[in-house]
């Protein structure tokens, strides 16, 4: 079960594939991830990605190839695996298939999460975390028991850059320019499965569950 999850920020996603791949027992695999376990390992690969990542510069698509390659070859993935946000341009779905088909393995499915803005902003911009602790809470989903005060640690909570209107809405409009084609990618190969993010987490897992089964991917 090689899977590519693909969504907005505030989508949900990682949540979802959390749990799929808990319940699976498949590694839940992020680039960003990756990139920083390289880092830490020290390898020469490592140094090469924190001076780009230093510089400001995006880390080049045959490096991120080349790391997720070697994250492969170290085993745990044999049942498969969950792609969190990768890939995220065509280039590197293009690339991820000619690896695939160098490894004997193949990608079974894209899921597409979608929600309407509205839904996304109200789960992105109501998010407080504690300066302190790096407890994280919600305007209205997970309200402290004091306003603007941890509950863990007492410290006050804040609303961080990222999680603001204008920065959300400048992410989602780089996210849509480059993943629209990653879309069209894995649509002319009918492997596109949309999920409508929008509704409760107890209404949207059996639903992905239930769409693998039909596509007898479990």
């Amino acid at each position: 079960m090689n899977l590519v999850f693909i969504g907005k920020q505030g989508v949900g996603k990682g949540t979802y594939a959390q749990r799929l791949a808990l319940d699976f027992e498949i590694p839940q695999i992020s680039t960003g991830d990756l990139l920083r376990e390289e880092i830490k390992s020290g390898s020469e690969l490592g140094k090469k990605v924190q001076a780009i990542m230093n510089s400001g510069s995006l880390v080049p698509d045959e490096i991120v190839i080349e790391i997720f390659e070697k994250r492969i070859q170290q085993g745990g993935t044999e049942k498969g695996f969950i792609l969190d946000g990768f890939p995220r341009t065509e280039n590197q779905a293009e690339s991820l298939d000619a690896l695939m088909q160098k490894l004997g393995k193949k990608i079974d499915l894209a899921l597409n999460f979608t929600a309407p803005d509205k839904v996304l902003l109200s789960r992105l911009t109501g998010r407080r975390q504690c300066r302190q602790c790096g407890a994280i809470y919600h305007l209205r989903n997970l309200k402290p028991k004091v306003e603007g005060v941890c509950d863990k640690c007492g410290g006050s909570l804040y609303q961080r850059e990222d999680d603001k209107e204008e920065a959300i809405r400048k992410r989602w409009a780089a996210y849509e320019k480059q993943t629209k084609p990653v879309l069209a990618f894995y649509g002319k190969q009918k492997k596109i499965i949309e999920v409508d993010a929008s509704k409760e987490i107890g209404e949207i897992y059996p639903s992905i569950i239930k769409t693998l089964g039909n596509k007898k991917i479990i």
